[in-house]
């Protein structure tokens, strides 16, 4: 669990906040003083009118903290009624206040009616509009890098660069979040040609909407239909392909086994096969570190295609997969979901206040993972990114929450929904000294680890797909002893 905070940051924003409401105020009673239709000078003079002032910030705060506005400087649409009724209900007791009092006693508490009615306005409009630009500020210095506890990794050398020059590269699922930067950063890199192969016609779209049309070529496929994938690989003849294409959401792969198994097993063997066809020089998987020790069905099926696609090096393509964990802001993850919540108010879903998960941003993986195909000696090899330590999520969920200005569990709630099936409180990662060895790069590790395949394998597979649906689940599993 995460340590107790001293109290003095909250009430320095406190006073923050409450300071430049105040000048928001004075600035209005101002413009409010200029425009004032009211001419005929009061008895107690032009000057005594300000004197009115304190008055009227002290009805104004009353009304903010009545209808809770102070404390919300993450403006959302549902708020702006808030401000509404909180400075018309000041204006109208202040113009209570005018009316009841009697012309000469108590002049410091009677603001003319002209004043009232013009600063309500004012001072509405204003907070608001600071309170919008607050938004504004914030959404733009919120980066999902500032949520790692580490320095990102650097961007790809000139080894890398000069290794993807000029040459043709496919991308399978180039509309994910993975398979889309892959796309950039290897047109980036000079690639003479990019094959974007997603079978998603809206994640196509936009994705080569995007990169140059000369260079970058959209095909929508989809990786289980083999003879398709025959006919691209004989038009454009690929020198290097990086496999993104997969299901990936643990919750929804575990309730749909059968079609895990097909797309992220068999797919991703049969793509192997044509590519090995095809003379491709180098095949590179992106797996995940749920493969490791796999309980879930989305990490058997991608320890198993590590399993069947390692198993074809022998021959002129170089088969290789490389593991690391979760992407900041992919497609799915807990990121925009809980962007999404934040906005919406909360509450904020966590698994378990004891759930850790590594992460990388998207482009620091996408480069590590480009850098490991340019690594000497990398047939059949298994590669783990350094990621660091693992995050708390819990942490992780109170720091966007702190990034958005609101305070966790005082503006934006943290409700724990408890472990899903499939899911593991800690993910493992192969970076011990018995694990893995070093590489040239050094971020890049090699696992150690068992990649032989037994043959009735692939009938064991081809099994669990043809039972019936009510027993895929059982099916799947029974293939863990393989991983």
């Amino acid at each position: 669990m995460t340590t107790s905070r001293p109290r003095m940051k909250p009430l320095l924003c406190a006073c923050l906040s409450l300071s430049m409401d105040s000048l928001t105020m004075v600035l209005a009673f101002a413009v409010a003083f200029g425009l004032r239709f009211e001419f005929q000078e009061p008895s107690w003079g032009w000057k005594g009118v300000w004197t009115s002032f304190p008055t009227v910030w002290a009805v104004q705060v009353a009304m903010m903290f009545l209808f809770d506005c102070g404390r919300r400087w993450r403006l959302r649409a549902r708020d702006i009624p808030r401000f509404v009724f909180a400075f018309m209900s000041s204006a109208v007791v202040l113009a209570i206040l005018r009316f009841m009092l009697s012309r000469f006693a108590h002049i410091t508490i009677r603001p003319p009616y002209s004043i009232v009615m013009i600063n309500g306005i004012l001072v509405g409009v204003g907070l608001i509009v600071v309170r919008w630009l607050w938004t504004a500020y914030m959404n733009a210095r919120t980066r999902e890098s500032r949520l790692l506890t580490r320095r990102e990794s650097p961007p790809v050398d000139d080894a890398t660069r000069a290794y993807y020059a000029g040459k043709c590269v496919m991308v399978t699922g180039a509309g994910g979040t993975i398979g889309s930067e892959l796309v950039r950063q290897v047109t980036v890199l000079g690639a003479s040609r990019v094959i974007m192969v997603e079978r998603g016609e809206n994640a196509l779209y936009e994705i080569a909407r995007r990169m140059p049309q000369d260079i970058c070529i959209p095909e929508m496929a989809d990786i289980n239909d083999k003879n398709r994938m025959i006919g691209i690989f004989a038009k454009y003849h690929p020198d290097i392909v990086l496999h993104a294409a997969a299901y990936k959401h643990v919750p929804m792969v575990e309730t749909n086994p059968r079609d895990g198994l097909r797309n992220n097993t068999l797919a991703t063997r049969r793509l192997g096969e044509v590519a090995r066809a095809a003379n491709v020089a180098k095949f590179v998987m992106i797996s995940t570190d749920k493969a490791v020790n796999p309980v879930s069905v989305m990490g058997i099926s991608k320890r198993l295609a590590e399993i069947l696609l390692l198993d074809l090096n022998g021959g002129g393509t170089v088969f290789s997969a490389v593991r690391f964990g979760n992407v900041l802001g992919s497609s799915g993850s807990v990121v925009p979901l809980w962007e999404e919540q934040i906005a919406n108010g909360g509450p904020v879903t966590v698994t378990d206040p004891q759930m850790k998960r590594y992460f990388m941003t998207v482009s620091e993986a996408a480069g590590l993972v480009l850098s490991s195909a340019v690594l000497p000696d990398n047939r059949g090899c298994i590669y783990t990114l350094d990621m660091g330590k693992p995050l708390l999520m819990l942490d992780l969920a109170e720091e966007m929450i702190r990034q958005a200005g609101y305070v966790p569990d005082r503006d934006i709630r943290i409700k724990f929904t408890g472990v899903r099936p499939g899911e593991k409180l800690f993910e493992e990662l192969d970076v011990t000294d018995k694990s893995y060895r070093r590489t040239g790069h050094a971020k890049i590790y090699v696992t150690n680890c068992s990649n032989a395949v037994a043959s009735s394998v692939t009938d064991d597979i081809a099994r669990a797909l043809a039972v019936d649906p009510g027993e895929a689940y059982a099916a799947v599993k029974a293939l863990v002893r393989w991983c």
